[in-house]
């Protein structure tokens, strides 16, 4: 597993974030490209969702972890945001025309698991992705 990441938003945005999944793709050369890119993809979505809607105008602050196991790949972001108030239920994709709402839907989409929980003064984020390999 790599290191986990230190965020301060600002000044780290979401270039720093894939600078850090680059660093774990790096480290984990036999990953399917398909697995990295629904993988990265769902991880930048959440990072972007976060930093945009747990600012409060004081920024944010937290770790990013991606550990890749054999039969699976595990992101979580720890911040210590005001508490959310996001409902993960099953969704379905706004029309085409609609200016927000997709994120979580998105997510949904791209990974096996997406949760989130409250705990110990923190909104902890946590995405799964199996392997595709593994799913054979």
């Amino acid at each position: 597993m790599t290191e986990p990441l230190a965020l301060r938003c600002p000044p780290d945005d979401l270039d720093t974030v894939h600078d850090y999944i680059q660093r774990v793709w790096a480290a984990s050369p036999e990953l399917d490209a398909m697995d990295r890119l629904k993988f990265e993809t769902a991880l930048i979505e959440l990072a972007a969702n976060v930093i945009q809607h747990s600012n409060g105008g004081n920024g944010v602050v937290g770790t990013l972890s991606i550990a890749v196991d054999a039969d699976r790949i595990r992101g979580s972001l720890a911040d210590v945001s005001a508490p959310s108030e996001v409902d993960l239920a099953d969704r379905d994709m706004p029309g085409e025309f609609a200016e927000s709402g997709r994120g979580i839907a998105f997510i949904q989409r791209l990974v096996d698991a997406f949760h989130y929980e409250r705990r110990q003064g923190e909104n902890l984020w946590m995405i799964e992705k199996m392997r595709e390999r593994e799913r054979s």
